[in-house]
């Protein structure tokens, strides 16, 4: 059976571009989302400490819904192989 490859779509990616731009947007916000981009269209994965941000991001309540989708992006895109 052939490994499925996640990537990141459209909408997703245009969040992460829109989150690059603002200014106002958090550390980890504009993290994921240049990890968002740089798996986009790629088959690249997610480093383990990308992937350890992006749990934080989505445990956190204060976490808004677009840096949620983009750690949703995030993690979807990991390696297969957990410690």
């Amino acid at each position: 059976m052939a490994k499925k490859h996640e990537s990141s779509g459209p909408k997703v990616t245009r969040t992460a571009s829109s989150v690059l731009r603002d200014s106002g947007a958090s550390k980890t916000a504009k993290s994921l989302a240049g990890s968002t981009l740089a798996q986009a269209g790629t088959r690249k994965v997610s480093s383990a400490t990308t992937a350890r941000t992006a749990a934080k991001a989505l445990n956190d309540g204060r976490t808004s819904a677009g840096t949620k989708a983009l750690a949703g992006s995030v993690l979807t895109q990991r390696s297969g192989k957990r410690k």
